[in-house]
Parts: structure tokens; C-alpha cells; sequence
């Protein structure tokens, strides 16, 4: 089977979404697409693992985006929440955004801060500190999305 023939026999995307429920999910990490799938249910960063694993079966080259999800019209001071995409490149085009979640293509609103091979690459925040309890005097983190010229 052809990629374009595997394409036209997979369901559209806006089907695939509307069956998958977007449930706040605070646990770290993602989730195996085959969970995705079976569960029904997955955060932005599932379903952008569910997107990467069915493009690259297509043996489109793929990778996994993280940032944020910016709103123009929002009010001064709020950047908008952490989200996760997939980008797919695209023979003449180049990288191209694919935000399965959000069921949008191209990058209008999406601020990538990282891209990598997988999501597990480019999680928003993962660190930790060694060190006695009373050593950490705390951490504050700051973003400011502003239109480019």
C-alpha cells in the first residue's frame, strides 16, 4: 500500500479528534499512542505523540514541538498555556505545524520553545535539585510573547 493510498483509507483528522476526549492531565510524561487510542482520552502532548507516530508511519519525517498557545486578542500579560504539537516536513515547504488538539495547521498561535525526535525531548520543565531542603531559596520563570515586526 502507498502512502498516499494509506492516507486516503486512514480516518480524517477531525474524526479522530472528535472521538478522543482532551481531559487535564497532570502526570508527567506521555502516553503511548496505543493507550491514546484504546483509552479514548489524552492531553495535548498525547495527541501530538498519536499524530508523530502516525505521520512517521506514512515515512513522513517528523518531530514534536512544545511551547505555548498564544491568543492575539488575549489580554496584556497572559502568554497563553504550555501546549504540544507536531511538525511534519513537507518536500518544497519545508517544516509545516500540525496541532492535532486544536485541530489547526500551520504555526499562527504556536510559540515553540523546543522541538525535538520525540515528546519525552522537549517537555517543558524537567530538572530537579540535589542539595538540603533549606538550601532552595526558590524559582521564578517568566514568559513574554510579543508580536514580531
Amino acid at each position: 500500500m502507498s502512502r498516499v493510498d494509506a492516507a486516503r483509507g486512514a480516518p480524517p483528522l477531525s474524526r479522530v479528534r472528535s472521538g478522543v476526549r482532551l481531559p487535564a492531565r497532570d502526570e508527567e510524561g506521555t502516553q503511548p499512542p496505543s493507550r491514546t487510542l484504546a483509552l479514548r482520552s489524552g492531553s495535548c502532548r498525547d495527541l501530538a505523540a498519536l499524530f508523530l507516530w502516525a505521520v512517521r508511519r506514512l515515512d513522513f519525517a517528523a518531530r514534536a514541538a512544545s511551547g505555548y498557545l498564544f491568543d492575539p486578542g488575549s489580554v496584556a500579560g497572559d502568554v497563553g498555556a504550555t501546549h504540544a504539537w507536531c511538525e511534519v516536513f513537507l518536500p518544497g515547504a519545508g517544516w509545516i505545524a500540525f496541532d492535532p488538539t486544536q485541530r489547526r495547521l500551520g504555526s499562527a498561535g504556536l510559540v515553540a520553545t523546543a522541538v525535538g525526535v520525540t515528546s519525552e525531548a522537549v517537555l517543558p520543565v524537567v530538572g530537579g535539585f540535589l542539595g538540603d531542603a533549606s538550601d532552595f531559596a526558590g524559582m521564578e520563570a517568566s514568559v513574554v510573547v510579543t508580536a514580531s515586526a
